[in-house]
């Protein structure tokens, strides 16, 4: 079972997951076998609003470090989801063509977008954040964002 990092900021429950690492701007990466599947953070999805779209590029595509993965239309802004890695697209959540908003209601597990197949998954590791980093700068970005 996956463990948590979690911190209140006003009326709001933030939740890291322990067992991956992150982009700085909120996209978690998570080794499956010889794919890492990637997701948005649980802070990204709640500051961003209900999820009413999410088109991933499809399997077969080829990505590096920051290149578009994902559009992601809610309520409240439309996301350009940038990848935290370099690889090929191999599968994509078929979830997120029918019922997007599964990414609000459960975004560390059955609200993943799509598996890569990493062509330099050492380095692209290396460049990431872990949970405790990534925590640090989700809670001082909530925090700054709820005295606005």
């Amino acid at each position: 079972m996956t463990e948590f990092l979690e911190t209140q900021v006003d009326k709001f429950t933030f939740r890291v997951a322990k067992d991956r690492k992150y982009s700085s701007f909120g996209i978690w990466a998570l080794l499956k076998g010889n794919a890492v599947q990637i997701g948005l953070s649980d802070f990204l999805q709640q500051t961003s609003g209900d999820i009413a779209f999410a088109d991933v590029q499809p399997v077969g595509t080829l990505l590096k470090v920051g290149e578009s993965c994902a559009d992601i239309e809610t309520i409240k802004v439309d996301l350009e989801i940038l990848s935290p890695l370099t690889g090929k697209i191999i599968r994509v959540n078929p979830l997120m063509e029918s019922v997007p908003e599964t990414i609000n209601q459960d975004p560390y597990s059955d609200g993943w977008l799509c598996e890569i197949e990493p062509s330099n998954w050492a380095n692209d590791w290396e460049n990431l954040l872990d949970p405790g980093a990534y925590f640090t700068q989700m809670k001082r970005q909530a925090e700054e964002e709820s005295k606005k």
